[in-house]
């Protein structure tokens, strides 16, 4: 049972290494991935909305925010494609995805630059929009289907060594208690016997180590059935939320992103007020809402929901993350959340009834401006609520993770001492007796 119990030991601390070391670092940075591209093709958008004609009329505020965010999106993409390429080693299917992201991203990049260095030309706006549309239609097409597949099959890599962890753990509790169990069964019968054949009531270490057996599996026992708990938690708990967030903030940004694709091509207005209203059923579904109906359903549902948790009249990634609160504050962190989220929504509609009015110079202000009370600034605070969110479930993943490691070299120790003192306290129990045969 010794080797047993140090054999599970080492497997739990390997889980917890793969864990925290590869399992959910690949799985988020392939979400880091999603949401900085989506980020950085609406930073491209709002630099081509605010840059004015070669300088002239630029809105500064919001062309200097969209510049810089822009930039920070590019870093983060190289980033997660250096380490999504590290994660990827040995799965030749991820290896082609990353190998094929890397390459689409450095088109798209290309065509970016060139729909910039256009923009800064005097008339070069109709080129600057050729060149952004190659884009982003590649960004759609190829790169955050990519992204994505790559979310998916991380996550699931995740999914099936945690099954295979939580079925060793399982496995190896039941032999535990069963070779403990007859542990103190072959004691209880030295017991006996020696009582029986050397007349002596007890045996005092034989009854010494039958203690230190019981001991042993009590504490043995709890040490596997407290990981597999941990190991639920970090994984049930806490990373399915902070899977269902990350894809709910990529999704954000790319609804976002077609605000500003909006406003920056009138010849797809069409096209891209279905994609915000399609990404918005993705984070709170609303069954037959249109654009023009959306607000007042998700005002009726979620009064509903406040009012019976139970309450089932709209699905997508908000619905996931309420259907799985399990920490102090993550209630209150998710409430906030959608109730940012449909300020943000209003805003939307503000945005398509100016230029339904002709406004569209005032709709590009109010749609790019950090200015508070506009629409950035707006989506600037429903992030900030989804962002805290996202923490409260990231925590008490480490959390997990650390109590579960703290429960290995806690009682991996007592367990093992425990077991080596049987054998040493029925040795010294049994010597003084079969010396009296000598």
């Amino acid at each position: 049972m010794t080797v047993l119990l140090l054999l599970a030991g080492l497997a739990a601390s390997g889980t917890w290494d793969a864990v925290a070391g590869r399992d959910a670092p690949r799985t988020t940075s392939a979400a880091d991935l999603n949401l900085a591209l989506n980020d950085m093709d609406a930073q491209a958008a709002n630099i081509l909305l605010s840059s004015g004609n070669a300088g002239k009329g630029r809105l500064q505020t919001p062309y200097d925010k969209a510049v810089g965010f822009y930039g920070d999106a590019r870093k983060e993409i190289g980033h997660d494609l250096r380490t999504l390429a590290v994660a990827a080693q040995g799965d030749r299917s991820d290896e082609r995805t990353v190998e094929s992201l890397t390459d689409d991203f450095a088109e798209y990049q290309e065509l970016i630059g060139r729909s910039l260095e256009n923009d800064g030309r005097a008339g070069g706006k109709d080129a600057a929009l050729a060149d952004y549309r190659t884009a982003t239609d590649l960004l759609q097409s190829k790169l955050l289907p990519e992204s994505r597949q790559l979310v998916s099959s991380n996550n699931r890599a995740f999914d099936r060594q945690y099954d295979q962890a939580r079925s060793s753990l399982a496995a190896q509790l039941a032999t535990v208690i069963a070779l403990g169990i007859l542990l103190l069964a072959v004691l209880g019968v030295l017991q006996w016997y020696l009582a029986r054949r050397l007349h002596r009531i007890l045996n005092p270490g034989v009854l010494a180590a039958t203690v230190c057996a019981l001991f042993t599996v009590i504490v043995g026992s709890q040490l596997l059935s407290a990981t597999g708990e941990h190991l639920r938690g970090a994984r049930r708990d806490a990373f399915d939320s902070v899977v269902a967030l990350s894809r709910a903030r990529a999704i954000a940004y790319d609804a976002n992103a077609d605000e500003s694709r909006y406003l920056l091509d009138p010849g797809r207005r069409d096209q891209y007020a279905r994609s915000f209203l399609a990404k918005s059923m993705e984070l709170y579904g609303l069954r037959g809402a249109t654009l023009s109906s959306y607000d007042s359903e998700l005002a009726t549902t979620w009064r509903a929901y406040q009012a019976d948790h139970h309450d089932l009249r709209f699905t997508g990634e908000f619905r996931r993350e309420l259907d799985n609160i399990t920490f102090v504050g993550e209630r209150a962190a998710a409430e906030k959340t959608v109730e940012t989220y449909a300020v943000y929504q209003r805003d939307d509609r503000k945005i398509r009834a100016l230029v339904a009015q002709g406004k569209e110079q005032e709709a590009v202000a109010f749609c790019i401006s950090w200015e508070p009370g506009m629409s950035n600034a707006h989506f600037g605070a429903y992030m900030d609520a989804l962002g805290k969110l996202i923490t409260i479930n990231r925590g008490h993943f480490a959390a997990s993770v650390s109590d579960g490691r703290g429960t290995i070299t806690g009682l991996l120790p007592w367990t093992c001492g425990a077991l080596s003192a049987v054998a040493l306290l029925t040795l010294l129990g049994l010597r003084p007796r079969l010396a009296e045969f000598r």
